[in-house]
């Protein structure tokens, strides 16, 4: 089997204990095999239970021959698979409780759903109260104006009128006066 660049290997066909001696290996040897290539073929490390030696160099890097020992039988007993938890009966009481506390937290979840809504609620109304309120004084306020507005637009009016009026007198007195001031001159001069 060979590790290295390039390699095919299957960790997942290795014991845990092997898995955990893979992840000790010292990248510093590694790294020191590749400077000291006259250790080629001596093993580069040797734990309890695996051996690792270099296999050859390679211009894609180097490549390492794991020697697995087979498990002692103490070994064994350290990775024992513990038994899931025992389950302690459950009494008719206990599920009475139980069913007893989901159903008072499904009341009090549905009571604050509805303390929402009608919070919510209120807020609405709320503001559709405030919003026909503001609609309601500007309406008003507009109405004033309005009004307002009319009356001045009509004294002006007068005004105008009036200035008309006062204008067409003035013509009028004006023509009278020429008028006689002509019948005056051609009484004079006839």
């Amino acid at each position: 089997m060979q590790i290295g660049k390039g390699a095919l290997f299957d960790v997942a066909c290795f014991p845990p204990a092997y898995k955990e001696k893979m992840k000790e290996l010292s990248l510093v040897s590694l790294i020191c095999s590749c400077f000291y290539p006259d250790a080629h073929n001596k093993i580069m490390a040797e734990f309890e239970d695996m051996k690792v030696k270099p296999i050859n160099k390679r211009a894609s890097g180097q490549a390492f021959e794991v020697i697995l020992k087979p498990p002692s039988p103490i070994s064994d007993g350290m990775y024992s698979i513990a038994s899931p938890p025992k389950r302690r009966d459950v009494s008719l009481e206990d599920i009475q409780k139980k069913l007893e506390a989901a159903e008072e937290r499904r009341k009090s979840q549905e009571a604050q759903v509805l303390k929402a809504l009608a919070e919510k609620r209120d807020h609405e109304r709320d503001v559709l109260l405030k919003a026909m309120e503001e609609n309601s004084h500007f309406s008003k306020m507009a109405e004033e104006k309005l009004i307002m507005k009319m009356e001045h637009n009509q004294k002006k009016r007068k005004a105008l009128l009036t200035a008309m009026l006062e204008r067409l007198q003035e013509r009028e007195r004006h023509a009278q006066m020429v008028r006689r001031n002509k019948e005056m001159r051609e009484e004079l001069t006839a």
